[in-house]
């Protein structure tokens, strides 16, 4: 059983929001604990670094109150460590009493449309990664197409099409690097299609992504008339959600307005279900639809009508994907590690129903759905189940923290820590500072590392 006397040492993996907000839940909790966060990059802060528009410094900025969470003594962070090869479960429960997983989800989920693998067919997860400057992706990207689809009404989609929409010199005071500005600025795109099979009040863009859209000096957004219709079902959705019916009226005042001279057009399309990715010599050509129509419920039903537009890439934005953890149990449907309320289930093949003082957290607990902010509940919710199962912990061989210290060590396993992470955002702020940019963000993860001045044996 865990010694009591002693502080409860628990292991995070993954140190974006979810992560950090299952520590900040522990040390809220009034229990004397431990904590350390083992994140794969030399940098802390997951999808907000790596998976948010760099033209949305409002969203950035919830950096802030994860600071907050890494600045307290409770916790520390141990960076550039990939769980699976640099250490492993019976590693980590060899050094802590409780393991929680928060990898979060950073693949694009499967779509199955004929002409999917064909070139200029992108997953967006691929695309944000690029323009969000992610060290383990292409530093170049193909900009050739003068028309884009974006498959997908979800705040994803809505990023996707901005930054396609977008001048690089618009994108040029925030925080990409030199790679991506020089590939958004070789852009070609003129007209970006925005397809969603269902109607307006089913879109799941939140009411402040959506406004964004209009904001750029270059983008001019257009709704078909036709494209705003409610059924009953639709109309209960307003009138019992604010944000369904604030996008609701948005879209309404944009589609009865007359379309401005912007250079840049940026169409948003409702009841077009993409039904083919159509292909020449192996290369997108054009994206075929299906008008739909509501049935009453605020589902929609196909019309049997087919449109074929001309556009020369298709970006699919129709949700994230977890991967695999290794040593877990995973559903490969969902894309989550099977759980209840955040305690891990055990698979046939071991004794008890959950897997010991093992749980998860945030996408890789309950699927990409829901805000950043969404995540903190999930961590409550986690956090409070391993308390109530602190009094059957086996408990670490090892609970020293120099104990875990000395493993990565004799591993020659190089670390990045929080003091780290301070050097190297001191470093990015050097490098924006000459060009009036609050920063300009490492890409290469050598360069990163070297920025951060790793812990080695």
């Amino acid at each position: 059983m865990t010694d009591q006397s002693r502080p409860l040492r628990v292991a995070i993996i993954g140190a974006g929001p979810a992560g950090i907000y299952a520590a900040d839940a522990l040390m809220k909790s009034e229990t004397d604990v431990s904590i350390d966060l083992f994140e794969r990059m030399p940098a802390p802060f997951g999808l907000i670094r790596y998976g948010v528009a760099p033209d949305h410094p409002r969203i950035k900025g919830i950096i802030s109150a994860l600071h907050k969470v890494l600045d307290k003594d409770h916790v520390r962070l141990l960076g550039n460590i990939d769980y699976g090869n640099d250490i492993t479960l019976d590693d980590l429960r060899h050094f802590y009493d409780a393991v929680i997983f928060s990898t979060g989800a950073n693949a694009d989920r499967n779509l199955e449309l004929p002409g999917v693998d064909l070139d200029g067919s992108y997953g967006a997860a691929d695309f944000v990664s690029w323009y969000d400057g992610h060290p383990d992706v292409p530093r170049d990207w193909p900009l050739e197409a003068e028309k884009v689809a974006v498959l997908g009404v979800g705040n994803v989609a809505l990023d996707v099409a901005r930054v396609l929409a977008k001048t690089g010199d618009e994108l040029l005071p925030t925080e990409i690097p030199a790679n991506v500005y020089e590939g958004l600025k070789a852009n070609k795109a003129v007209e970006v299609h925005v397809f969603g099979r269902r109607g307006p009040a089913q879109a799941k863009f939140t009411p402040l992504e959506l406004r964004e859209l209009d904001h750029s000096p270059t983008i001019e957004v257009i709704v078909d008339p036709e494209d705003i219709e409610y059924d009953e079902a639709s109309e209960a959705a307003r009138r019992n959600s604010k944000i369904v019916d604030m996008v609701a009226n948005t879209l309404q005042d944009w589609a009865i307005r007359d379309p401005g001279d912007r250079p840049h057009k940026l169409y948003l399309h409702f009841f077009e279900s993409p039904t083919e990715i159509l292909g020449a010599d192996g290369k997108v050509v054009g994206l075929r639809t299906e008008r739909t129509e509501l049935d009453g419920t605020g589902n929609v039903r196909g019309t049997g009508k087919f449109k074929d537009w001309e556009v020369q890439s298709v970006y699919r934005a129709v949700g994230y994907l977890s991967q695999n953890v290794s040593n877990l149990p995973f559903d490969d449907q969902a894309g989550t590690v099977p759980n209840e309320a955040g305690r891990v289930l055990a698979d046939d093949s071991t004794d008890g129903k959950f897997l010991p003082a093992t749980y998860v957290t945030g996408w890789i607990k309950r699927g990409p759905v829901g805000l950043i902010g969404h995540t903190k509940g999930d961590a409550n919710e986690t956090v409070a189940c391993l308390l109530d199962d602190r009094a059957g912990f086996v408990g670490a061989v090892e609970p020293d923290e120099n104990a875990i210290i000395e493993f990565l060590e004799k591993r020659d396993v190089p670390f990045t820590t929080w003091q780290g992470w301070y050097r190297l955002d001191a470093h990015e702020r050097s490098l924006g500072e000459p060009e009036g940019r609050e920063r300009i963000k490492v890409v290469e993860r050598e360069d990163m590392l070297r920025a951060s001045e790793p812990h080695r044996a």
